[in-house]
């Protein structure tokens, strides 16, 4: 009865804790017009900030999924709420580009580390007939924080400009404070630790190295190979996408957001579903089928003209990207119990990281091209994530 109450407090611990992430994470894209006119920066400026944000994400993969195996799934999950919570409300402050690009990256230390301390938890504390779903649920929170920065930035933006925007940020204290009171540390974690520690002939703590082994390599290699091209393709796109409905599609900020906002209703239902459909058909299909989604509606969406048309390709685009929470199940069972969050993270937080210099080819792109052209390119490494996925393996029965 206890381990039934310890999965649900898990669950939403988990689900408010990525939402806030997912939050932090968009006040950006949905700033970047607003930041561009007050600070008088470029496009490829404005797309190095993306880029801070996505480094810092990257690294966060090592530091605090090495932290979270070592130290505990509660203490990296807090610290890392904590920690981007401040330092996204203090871009509310800042005077010059430069400030924000090195407190996005800073904040992208924290940001980065949530994912894999979720995925770790669910699946430590989840049966694995019910993980797909459970890991699919506490990751589509990614939407709903997305969405709910929408919201914020349609109300504020025109009357309180972006600085009153990132205070807002700070809300994932709050998350923090659900984790503290009510989610306790894995048990999964505790028993494995006081395994480690017992015997004398294994390190005490765990080594980036590890999954590098042997019969983890050619995993670790393929899978962070699929993240890279996964993020490449989202981040380069949906960094920019705020902006391409202004200025290419002619909406106005208060429309733009409410069009974003729907978008990613359709991405919380895609989550769920899959979620869903992993669990029956398996991850590596289920992955497979949202690559492919990804990559056939992008270039529609893009190319459509009409405002109408662009507000519903919005949320049936979105539908497909769900690749995000079904890494959530998948990448954490490619990995044993001692170093998951480390396994997990790393392909996860380093396909982030290296795509961080996709906001910023990009926004050279648009520089020469448009916007268009750049975004649609983004649907090419949809297509290479789900080539790359044939070559991995099932995880379903494991």
């Amino acid at each position: 009865m206890q381990e039934q109450s310890i999965k649900w407090k898990v669950l939403f611990g988990g689900f408010f804790s990525y939402m806030f992430d997912a939050m932090d994470i968009m006040l950006l894209a949905l700033s970047i017009p607003a930041i561009m006119k007050e600070l008088n920066i470029s496009m490829s400026e404005a797309g190095l900030l993306g880029t801070a944000t996505l480094i810092g994400v990257g690294l966060s993969s090592i530091i605090v999924g090495w932290y979270a195996d070592n130290y505990g799934r509660r203490k990296a999950l807090l610290w890392s709420l904590i920690s981007f919570g401040i330092l996204t409300a203090f871009i509310g402050l800042a005077s010059s580009w430069l400030q924000i690009l090195i407190l996005r990256f800073l904040a992208g230390l924290g940001l980065g580390g949530v994912w894999g301390i979720a995925a770790a938890y669910i699946a430590e504390t989840w049966p694995i007939n019910q993980r797909g779903r459970a890991a699919a649920f506490v990751l589509s929170s990614f939407p709903v924080g997305a969405g709910i920065a929408s919201f914020l930035a349609a109300v504020i933006l025109p009357s309180y400009g972006w600085r009153v925007l990132f205070f807002t940020g700070s809300a994932s204290i709050l998350a923090a404070l659900y984790v503290y009171i009510c989610v306790p540390e894995s048990k999964a974690w505790k028993e494995e630790r006081a395994a480690r520690l017992s015997k004398k002939d294994e390190p005490e703590n765990v080594s980036i190295s590890e999954i590098f082994a042997p019969e983890l390599l050619k995993t670790t290699i393929l899978a962070t190979v699929v993240s890279s091209c996964a993020f490449i393709a989202y981040w380069g796109s949906t960094t920019w996408l705020p902006t391409f409905l202004v200025k290419e599609k002619g909406l106005s900020m208060e429309t733009m957001a409410m069009f974003m906002l729907i978008l990613n209703v359709g991405m919380f239902f895609g989550y769920n579903l899959f979620g869903y459909l992993a669990d029956k058909l398996g991850r590596k299909k289920a992955l497979i089928i949202s690559f492919v989604g990804t990559t056939v509606t992008l270039p529609i969406y893009v190319m459509a003209t009409d405002k109408t048309m662009i507000l519903w390709l919005g949320p049936a685009y979105a539908f497909f990207i769900t690749f995000a929470g079904l890494f959530g199940s998948y990448f954490a069972e490619l990995f044993p119990t001692r170093i998951r969050t480390l396994g997990a993270g790393f392909c996860f937080n380093i396909g982030r990281g290296v795509s961080a210099f996709a906001p910023f080819l990009l926004g050279a792109v648009a520089a020469k091209y448009s916007l268009s052209t750049g975004i649609i390119i983004c649907a090419v490494f949809f297509l290479l994530a789900g080539l790359a996925m044939v070559f991995l393996p099932e995880t379903q029965k494991k």
